[in-house]
């Protein structure tokens, strides 16, 4: 991973004709994850170029029904926004623009949430400690029992500053420190083992947390 990362390797792949940003092994996973727990609402912090909110809208349209995704970002750029708005699955996903844990934001995800009953989170936004936190404790609480609450780029923890490049997170400050954190006093989660077990080449070891009540 140390060196995959260096090389930029998750920005290899697409979905459906978008770039996803994402490794295999985590994509394989997410979809397994979608179908088992068939979810009507995925709530996703972070866009980029829109691939993850394609991955997940093109499962719940399989799955069939009246589901959607959200997704929330701080900057939502004009290219995602214009692929959004033209891609056969545009009509299943919504976006929310704004920093994922202002309060004004928090109450337009919770307006969503309220019209469905079964919520998968995924958070892949500002991978900074204090951020992921502010996430879990707001995000966790729309997640449905036996759905699934995911957390990308613990990895973090495990690369080398120079794999990093200039951001404002590292080992110390990660995605990874505020999960271990949450997990101590938030007891309604639970990491995964089944999916940990599988997983080799992931950007979000330990990443993956069911809602068990």
């Amino acid at each position: 991973m140390s060196v995959a990362t260096r090389h930029g390797y998750s920005y290899n792949f697409s979905w459906l004709g978008v770039p996803i940003i994402q490794n295999p092994e985590d994509i394989v996973i997410i979809q397994e994850l979608l179908w088992s727990t068939r979810p009507d609402l995925v709530i996703e912090t972070g866009i980029a170029h829109g691939g993850s909110l394609i991955l997940s809208a093109s499962i719940l349209k399989l799955i069939g029904g009246e589901r959607e995704v959200l997704g929330v970002d701080i900057d939502i750029r004009a290219h995602a926004r214009s692929m959004l708005a033209t891609h056969p699955l545009a009509s299943s996903i919504s976006t929310i623009e704004g920093d994922s844990v202002a309060p004004a934001v928090i109450e337009q995800v919770a307006q969503v949430c309220s019209k469905h009953e079964r919520v998968f989170v995924i958070l892949d936004s500002n991978h900074t400690r204090e951020h992921v936190a502010a996430e879990l404790s707001l995000y966790g609480e729309f997640v449905s029992v036996g759905s699934y609450l995911v957390v990308m780029d613990t990895v973090i923890k495990d690369l080398p500053p120079d794999a990093l490049g200039d951001r404002p997170w590292s080992p110390e400050n990660s995605p990874w420190t505020a999960l271990t954190n949450f997990l101590q006093y938030d007891h309604r989660f639970a990491a995964a083992a089944d999916v940990h077990d599988r997983l080799l080449a992931t950007a979000a070891p330990g990443g993956y947390l069911i809602r068990v009540y």
